[in-house]
């Protein structure tokens, strides 16, 4: 086998999982298309987009061939050069046909690409390749090129040559040319050609639309099962089945006939089963589910057969004329009339007979069956007489059926893919039908045909329905008819369509046996089937076997002996075992059969013997005498025997024939402490007749077993009673009531039975009669009455002597009454606790008052003696008494409290609203509250549930959610007595909203201040912010204590602390602080406290019932707790040691995360009690002003004040502060002195001295830093309001702006435009030279054009370019811009090759790493220094155009107009080019210029410079200053009619005149300079509006301009512009005149004066010269841009979006590099990262937006963008960016944003490290893209022509270069180059 290719290996690796599951094959991120099997071996072979598997029959892989990508495209036809189709792309190759040839070993595929041409691979390794064609023509495009439309094909073996018949569908418009059906030869020198055989020819394949389904062989005819409509006339889809002769190869034996599903829709999958065709058909509505129909291929044929005798003989038509078959498929040929035996004739048609012949009449069949989903995939078997059909279907369910006549029956369904993938219809039996092969588009399974294995037992087989299985009895498992050897014999196999019951024992005799004897058992067994002779069957009793005896269905059987027997287990009187027949060791047929022990029988009942024996289900009889329960046939001789109820035929017999006591005589009652006899009733004592015998009553009392010595009276036939002796008895413990159980014996041991369950209950009076009325309620059975003698007491009877008998009971006692109060209504349930309160309900019925007033006892609630509870009468308010229960015949028992009748009253409520989702914690106010003890509050209908307790002068509750707002009254119900607060209804408000809620992110801490705002905020009760916790790890748990915020201590106590964390029902923790109600609109909340080891799970709002979670009040922001913040302390001694604190200087805390969950606004800073003023807050760092003057400690009890910050709840105390005054330089100590030499002294002291001052300059500096902040931040509040007005101003501009740009879309460059003036900066546009130079004669271009061909073609050679770029950079006259121009020539030359183009860039990017490793790597790629360098500035200017074009552009464009738009709103100086509005200091305009705005009417039409077509005059207002000159003017009111138009389609100034209009008659041409220009000492001023004195609202229009008599025309910019306009600073001279315009410039120009200094000098000249009102237009100038500014750099660094793919592959690639060379310095890969992308590409774009835009960029807007770019740079770097005193302005002005954008910029890297790499074929498939957005020939070939310019000048060190390199002389590279010379220059060679 040939060795796998190393990609091979790393998928088989992917592939083991599902190597050692033998049943299931898969192949990760691969589609499967086709299966095929071949014969003998049964090795698979799988069909997959872009491979080949080769697996073994156990689905083991054996081999893996890839087979794609390929670059390809279905509109072309295979080619060898990719420029012959330029819309070629990396395309997937899925497999489209898979067929096995035995004959050659030989697998054929067939993939989409390529035309669907097909190779050849060797079957025992498709790794190789027998035959691939290399520029295959269209006689050889076999399959289908979209993956959509199905091929199928047959392989048909020929004597000496295999043929292939392929079919496939209508796919992509090269192949309406291919014929539906075609036969091609397999060998031969053109495989797969069909030239000179069959084809299908069709008129219009389009017309037809034929879809295949599946192709199919018997031996003689090979037929195509499809789908397609009609000729033109008929639309609608039908089922065809088509036939062809398997030997004729020019398909004349064609015919096809329509057949249908009765009620069906269209045929979906088809299978040839011996005999019969089975077809899969759509049903149901749509489609949805699936049917099965089978058509006898002998009716086919007739039916085939009689459209070709019709065809052949008739003309087609039948017997009544009407046409029943035709010639198809738009043909020339028609049906004819041969004569009658032409069918027989040529049984397969010939050159002369008509074809393709099409059947009119149908052939229909009636469904097999229907299933729920459609049909996919059909297979069958036959086997044991039986066709089993295998349905796979559309949502991956495998379905067996059994056809059984004229219908199927679905027996066994199982899931085989995905649940929703189809099955394929390559469904596979393998040769030995043991085996069926599922095919999905993500596996390929084994499934077994038959599982009869795993069926068990004979019961589980039959029910199984499989028509494969049987239960083989003999062998004892179930199989399938051939493994069961006597299968053919009666009664073998029982097979469960014949067989409803498997074999079984029907009945045995006897049922049981007892163990002491051995006998024989006949079992019954119906259909037990027959030995042979010198066969048996046997029978296991568990263990024991004995041979059977049989005859006929009846086997006898032997018991095993007594001593084989097991023991019964314990507790039964029995054991069970298994009795089987068997047949050697397989068991036929089986039962339980049970042995039993009658003398185990006696010993499980004790009570009553005798009934249990003769009573139990085996035949025991009782020996009353001695006693025992025997299994033989009676008691020994001379005694009487109770016999078994089993028996029949005797009379005395069962458990009623058992000696026994019936029952007792007399009451079951016995007192304690008195002497009682007892009486039993006994019946059937005659067995003991003449026998003498004591007896003996038992009782089983608790302490011991008492004997009683009894007699025995006989009465009446066999009944008697026994008399137990007088006994007093006694219990101990004492008990109320004792049942003890009784039984009599006749002696000591022989118990006589009890017929029932006896005992007698002992009792005693005294337990649980505490008091006399419960004595007397006692049963009256029972004789208890209440004795006074000694401790009064309950008593028995006769136990109280005379007289001390009690008739009536004391006087009741009433221990407490509840409640104490209730309302005048009556109504209230009063509860009476006491003892003596009645023995009954009658004795207290009308005895009860309250307070004087009647109170009926409630019969249901009253407790004998102990409760009375009663209902209270009216009475008047203010009516007080005890409870009074008198008793007849008794005095009334009268209570201690006193109950009160009082009057509750309704005051108010608080509050008078809230919300009706309710939650509102109400209190009713009012008096006497406490009255009765049931009270329920009401708002509304809705109850409100009451907060306990309730108080005197308080109730309070929670309200319940109400349907609708509106008034609700409130009512309380004490009792029966309602009171309503009419006065003060409940209001229920509308829910409160939620609408925004702001910052969104806290310390863990908490304690931040946040707002919520909303509508009907102040409704709510109490609201809460809420935070759910769960425990980090699952090994923590939160800890809190439960607590209830709903439950109340005690009246007048405080409610729990809301804020506290309690822990709720799942282990969840919920912490919440209460939020002030500011006012309706407005909630300020502090953020709760996040404990330790704790995680947020929700953030919410609790407004009362109403919870809205933070997410939807702030739209979308989750809350987010961050760490909290950490601060060093300020001293570096320690907390301890106190910070020296200088005066005047800014303190500066260092920490880690300050800023993360708060701003600087919210943090608290304090020195003792003084406050230390918030600077600044960064993330790392703290800036705060202290107090000039040292302030008191806060606690006196300190000496110094301490430092500490406080951050929402988060305080941090840093140490003690001491202010001092400014130390003084310490002096050397004089020991030291002295000890030196002179020498030495002189030169430490040198060095301390400079060690001195560099200290001071160092904290001097940092002093400054710090102080520059704080000033600057202080500028910037103060000029908040003037840039907030600024930008209301400026993003109404801009909201204009956007709405003009839907309608004219932002002005990009074409791409052609965009790549010329990227890959060419500075050459105006047009760098390369129209024509071919140097082609002399016309006749020389053809010449020159192919060696400029050729030396394209020579550029694609990998060795030829790197050879031509090291050489080019060798030589020491090729420049820097000589290397920047040919990169970019290569870069225009290879656009169509990007592919090719990325490779050398990263070979060379490589090699230039290697040079900079040993250099000093941090200075790779920062400048442009070497072709590779101007080769990625191009690469990623092509990749990223996309990006700017759909995410960059606009935020970029926007920040453009902005600029200019502010720029306009202020004087510009023509001259110097300074503004008003900059953020570039050194085009600061600083003298303060008036000024006012000018809105002017400017007419366009005909003649007005306007619009060109446009019928009348438009009058369009423009924005302008006085101040401005006329040609500002002029460009101003270009922009601005012109606002939608590119600047390369507008008019140019220099061409068109302003001309002011006034009145009818009144033209006046506005000029920079006239005669009426102002000059003064050699200076001259240019005209402005204001000096011509043109009012606002003035009337102008813009002019062609008049030159030399004539007028100018109308011209558009050139596409290729002279350059930018450039302010007049240089050239402001002439005639000895110097023109001024806002400003004079000073006598020495800046631009001199500044090349006279140095840059320090003028940096510094220059922070010197910027008071501070100049800085403040600086600052306004920013902070009105910054959001265009954050916006732009947001898109820019891919803030949540997707990074472009180009990107991700460079810095994976710079990864990759840093990794190679053992890089670590996280640092150097940031280096690279900035140096490659942000600063080569973003930078450029920055500050050149005419790179991407048709726009003009003014020099003042080109100095803004210049600062805003050098902010970028900033960002980028990795240093610490500091400022200072001497700092530049540009600097200073984003010192506070360039930490936040470093992040930024950070975290752009991080995110785009973890994302998933960009993987080869994903940027190849990009790049494919690209290069063909750019395919001029014309700047090709010109761009060719430039670089040989560069080629001829070092022509000689090329040639040697490239003869030197032995691979280069191999390949000859130089002869090649030498011949282009030839062509392009006409020169000889010596070739």
């Amino acid at each position: 086998m040939a060795r796998w290719p190393p990609f091979c290996l790393h998928l088989l690796l992917l592939l083991l999982p599902s190597l050692f599951g033998a049943h299931r094959f898969s192949a990760p991120n691969t589609t499967l298309n086709h299966l095929a099997l071949a014969p003998g071996k049964g090795t698979l072979y799988v069909g997959a987009v872009n491979r080949l598997f080769q697996l073994s029959p156990e689905l083991q892989v054996e081999a893996v061939a890839i087979t794609g990508p390929v670059v390809d495209s279905p509109d072309c036809v295979p080619f060898r050069d990719p420029a012959e189709c330029p819309q070629a792309q990396l395309t997937d190759n899925a497999n489209q046909l898979l067929l096995v040839s035995s004959r050659e070993q030989e697998l054929v595929a067939c993939g989409q690409v390529r035309q669907g041409v097909c190779e050849k691979r060797r079957l025992v390794n498709v790794t190789e390749v027998l035959y691939q064609a290399e520029d295959p023509g269209d006689g050889q495009f076999v399959a289908a090129n979209t993956p959509g439309v199905a091929t199928v094909g047959l392989v048909v073996p020929l004597p000496g040559q295999d043929l292939l018949l392929v079919a496939r569908g209508l796919a992509g418009k090269l192949s309406a040319g291919v014929p539906p059906l075609t036969v091609r030869q397999l060998a031969g020198p053109q495989p797969f050609s069909s030239e000179g055989l069959g084809r299908l020819v069709v008129g219009d394949f389009s017309d037809y639309n034929n879809s295949y389904v599946g192709a199919f062989a018997d031996a003689h005819s090979a037929y195509f099962v499809f789908r397609r409509r009609g000729a033109r006339a008929q639309a609608e889809y039908r089922s065809y089945v088509a036939r062809v002769c398997l030997g004729d190869a020019n398909l004349y034996s064609y015919v096809e006939v329509p057949f249908a599903c009765q009620g069906q829709g269209l045929i979906q999958a088809a299978f040839l089963a011996p005999g019969t065709l089975l077809g899969a058909f759509a049903a149901g509505p749509k489609g949805t589910s699936g049917a099965l129909c089978a058509f006898p291929l002998a009716e086919l044929d007739r039916s085939m057969e009689e459209a070709r005798r019709l065809c052949y003989t008739s003309g087609g038509r039948g017997s009544n004329g009407i046409e029943e078959a035709t010639v198809e498929y738009g043909v020339t040929s028609r049906c004819v009339t041969l004569p009658p035996d032409s069918p027989k004739s040529y049984p397969c048609g010939d050159e002369h007979t008509p074809s393709p012949i099409s059947g009119r009449q149908p052939l229909e069949a009636q469904p097999l069956l229907q299933l729920e989903q459609p049909i996919s995939a059909v297979a069958a078997l036959q086997a044991d007489g039986h066709t089993i059909a295998f349905l796979g279907d559309t949502q991956g369910q495998l379905h067996k059926v059994f056809l059984n006549g004229s219908q199927g029956q679905v027996y066994h369904s199982q899931q085989v893919g995905l649940p929703g993938s189809a099955i394929s219809p390559d469904l596979l039996v393998d040769s030995s039908g043991g085996h069926l092969y599922v095919l999905t588009a993500q596996q390929v399974d084994r499934v077994p045909v038959a599982v009869c294995p795993q069926f068990l037992d004979c019961t589980s087989c039959l029910l199984a329905r499989d028509p494969l299985c049987g239960w083989c009895i003999l062998q004892g498992r179930c199989t399938r008819k051939g493994q069961c050897r006597r299968a053919a014999q009666p009664n073998q196999w029982l097979w469960s369509y014949e067989d409803s019951r498997c074999l079984h024992i029907q009945s045995l005799l006897p049922a049981h046996h007892a163990r002491q004897e051995q006998g024989q058992v006949i079992l019954f067994v119906p259909r037990l089937p027959n030995l042979a002779g010198d066969e048996y069957f046997h029978c296991a009793f568990g263990d024991h076997d004995s041979l059977a005896q049989v005859e006929g269905s009846h086997v006898t059987c032997l018991t095993p002996p007594q001593d084989q027997v097991p023991l019964n287990p314990p507790g039964t009187d029995h054991v069970t075992l298994p009795l089987a027949v068997m047949f050697e060791d397989v068991t036929v047929a089986a039962t339980n059969f049970s042995f039993y022990d009658c003398s185990a029988v006696q010993a499980l009942e004790v009570a009553a013997p005798c009934r249990a024996c003769v009573g139990s289900l085996w035949r025991c009889h009782w020996c009353p005498r001695s006693n025992h329960c025997i299994h033989g046939e009676h008691c020994l001789e001379g005694e009487k025997t109770v016999y078994s109820a089993q028996e029949v035929d005797i009379q005395v017999r069962g458990p009623e024939a058992c000696p026994q006591i019936e029952g007792l005589e007399g009451p079951q009652l016995v007192p304690v402490g008195w002497e009682s006899h007892l009486s039993l009733h006994v019946r059937n004592l005659h067995y003991f007749q003449g026998l003498p015998a004591h007896y003996y009553c038992w009782l089983d009392l608790p302490e011991k077993l008492k004997r009683i010595a009894a007699s025995l009276e006989n009465t009446a036939g066999d009944a008697g009673v026994i008399h137990c002796q007088a006994q007093q008895f006694h219990l101990s413990p004492s008990q109320r009531e004792l049942p003890v159980p009784v039984y009599v014996t006749r002696g000591d041991v022989q118990r006589l039975d009890n017929a029932q369950a006896l005992h007698v209950t002992l009792y005693d009076c005294a337990v649980g009669h505490p008091d006399c009325s419960h004595c007397q309620a006692a049963n009256g059975s029972l004789g208890c009455v209440w004795c006074s003698d000694g401790q009064p007491a309950c008593r028995y009877g006769p136990l109280c002597p005379p007289g001390s008998v009690e008739p009536l009971c004391p006087t009741p006692s009433i221990d407490a009454i509840e409640p104490l109060t209730g309302p005048p209504e009556g109504g209230l349930a009063l509860t009476i606790l006491g003892s003596n309160l009645g023995r009954d309900f009658a004795d207290v019925q009308d005895v009860v008052s309250v307070a004087g007033q009647p109170c009926s006892p409630d019969r249901f609630l009253y407790r004998t003696s102990t409760r009375i509870v009663c209902v209270t009468s009216p009475a008047p308010n203010g009516t007080v008494g005890p409870v009074q229960v008198a008793i007849k015949s008794r005095p009334p028992g009268i209570s201690t409290q006193h109950f009160t009748y009082q009057d509750p009253i309704l005051l108010g409520l608080s509050p008078l609203w809230g919300p009706q989702a309710g939650g509102t914690q109400l209190t009713i106010h009012g008096k006497h509250l406490q009255t009765g003890g049931n009270i329920s509050a009401f708002v509304g209908g809705q109850p409100c549930p009451i907060l306990e307790p309730v108080c005197p002068e308080a109730i309070v509750c929670r309200t319940l959610p109400q349907a609708t707002p509106g008034e609700a009254v409130v009512h309380v119900v004490f009792g029966h007595a309602e009171r309503k607060l009419l006065t003060t209804p409940f209001h229920y408000t509308a829910n409160p909203q939620l609408v925004a809620a702001e910052p969104s992110v806290s310390f863990r801490g908490g304690g931040r201040l946040i707002r919520v705002r909303g509508t009907g905020l102040d409704v709510v009760w109490q609201p809460l912010l809420s935070v759910w916790l769960e425990a980090e790890t699952e090994d923590k748990t939160l800890q809190a204590q439960p607590q209830d915020l709903n439950s109340r201590r005690s009246c007048g106590a405080p409610a729990p602390d809301p804020h506290a964390c309690i822990l709720l029902e799942g282990g969840l923790l919920q912490c919440s602080t209460v939020c002030i109600v500011n006012s309706s609109s407005l909630l300020l909340c502090r953020s709760p406290a996040v404990p330790e080891g704790a995680r947020p799970k929700r953030v919410f709002f609790a407004l009362d019932n109403v919870h809205v979670d933070f997410p939807s009040a702030s739209g979308g922001q989750a809350f987010l707790y961050q760490p909290n913040p950490r601060l060093a302390p300020l001293s570096r001694e320690g907390l301890t040691r106190p910070y020296r604190l200088k005066p005047g200087h800014v303190l500066d805390v260092e920490g880690e995360g300050l800023n993360l969950g708060i701003s600087k606004e919210e943090v608290r800073v304090h020195i003792g009690d003084g406050e230390c003023l918030v600077k600044t807050l960064t993330l790392t760092h703290l800036y705060c002003e202290p107090p000039p003057r040292a302030p008191q400690p806060a606690n006196s009890s300190t000496g110094l004040p301490q430092f500490v910050v406080q951050m929402g709840n988060v305080r941090l105390a840093l140490g003690p502060v001491q202010y001092e005054a400014e130390p003084t330089v310490a002096t050397f100590p004089v020991e030291a002195q002295v000890g030196l030499g002179v020498g030495v002294a002189v030169l430490v002291t040198a060095v301390l001295l400079l060690t001195l001052m560099y200290r001071h300059k160092s904290k001097q500096a940092l002093r400054d830093y710090q102080k520059v902040l704080v000033q600057l931040e202080n500028l910037e509040t103060g000029v908040g309001d003037q840039c907030r007005k600024e930008f209301t101003d400026l993003m109404t501009e801009m909201t204009d702006l956007s709405s003009d740009l839907e309608a004219s879309g932002i002005p990009f460059l074409d791409y052609h435009t965009y790549a010329e003036r990227a890959f060419f900066p500075g050459h105006g546009g047009c760098p390369l030279r129209p024509g071919l130079e140097g082609c002399g004669e016309e006749g020389r271009r053809a010449t020159v054009c192919q060696g400029l061909t050729q030396l394209s073609n020579l550029l694609n050679s990998k060795l030829f370019l790197l050879t031509l770029i090291h050489t080019l950079e060798e030589q020491p006259s090729f420049s820097q811009r000589d290397r920047c121009h040919v990169a970019s020539l290569l870069s225009l030359a290879l656009h169509n090759k990007l592919e090719y183009l990325t490779d050398i860039m990263r070979t060379l990017l490589g090699d230039l790493a290697a040079h900079y490793i040993h250099k000093n790597p941090k200075l790779m790629l920062r400048r442009t220094e070497t072709m590779v360098e101007k080769l990625l500035t191009n690469w990623l200017s092509i990749c990223l155009y996309a990006f700017l074009r759909e995410v960059a552009g606009e935020p970029l464009y926007m920040l453009f107009r902005a600029i200019k738009y502010q720029v306009d709103k202020g004087p510009v100086d023509a001259v110097t080019g300074k503004a008003k509005r900059t953020l570039n200091d050194s085009h600061l305009l600083r003298e303060d210029v008036d000024f006012q705005p000018l809105t002017l009417m400017v007419l366009l039409g005909p003649g007005a410079g306007g619009v060109a077509g446009s019928g009348e005059v438009q009058r369009v207002p423009a924005r302008v200053l006085d101040t401005d000159t006329i040609t500002q003017v002029k460009e101003k009111v270009l922009d601005q009619v012109y606002k939608g138009t590119p600047f390369s389609q507008r008019p140019s100034v220099q061409a068109l005149d302003l001309e002011w209009r006034s009145g009818l008659a009144g033209h006046l041409t506005l000029s920079d300079e006239d005669l009426t220009s102002v000059t003064e000492n050699h200076w001259k001023r240019l005209n402005t509006l204001q000096h011509y004195k043109v009012p606002d609202g003035a009337t102008v229009g813009l002019i062609p301009q008049l030159r030399n008599g004539g007028a100018v025309s109308q011209s558009l910019a050139q596409s290729c512009p002279s350059g930018e306009n450039i302010p007049m600073l240089e050239d402001a001279e002439e005639d000895g005149l110097r023109l001024w315009h806002l400003v004079k410039a000073a006598e020495e120009p800046e631009g001199a004066r500044a090349r006279h200094s140095s840059l320090r000098e003028r940096e510094q000249e220059r922070a010197k010269a910027i008071p501070e009102i100049y800085l403040t237009r600086l600052l306004s100038m920013k902070g009105t841009l910054q959001k265009f500014v954050d916006d732009t750099f947001q898109a820019i660094l891919s803030v949540n979006r997707p990074v472009p793919i180009a990107v991700k592959y460079l810095f994976d690639f710079l990864d990759e590099l840093a990794e190679k060379h053992g890089i670590e310095d996280p640092e150097t890969l940031h280096i690279w990262k900035t140096n490659s992308l942000l600063l080569r590409f973003w930078v450029n774009t920055l500050k050149n937006p005419q790179l991407i835009f048709d726009v003009r960029v003014p020099d003042n807007v080109d100095a803004i963008l210049a600062v805003i770019a050098q902010t970028f740079i900033d960002s980028c770097t990795v240093s610490e960016h500091k400022v200072g005193r001497d700092s530049p302005v540009n600097k200073l002005l984003y010192a506070r944003e360039i930490p936040r954008y470093k992040q930024m910029v950070e975290k752009y890297y991080a995110d785009i490290r973890q994302s998933s790499p960009a993987s080869y074929q994903e940027m190849n498939s990009v790049l494919a893209e690209l290069s063909g957005n750019y395919t001029s020939a014309p700047h090709c070939l010109e761009a060719l022509q430039e670089l040989y310019n560069h080629i001829h000048r070092y022509y000689d060190q090329i040639i040697s270069a490239l003869e030197e390199d032995p691979v280069a002389q191999k390949m000859q590279l130089a002869c090649r180059l030498q011949q282009i010379a030839a062509l392009v220059e006409n020169k000889v060679t010596d070739l």
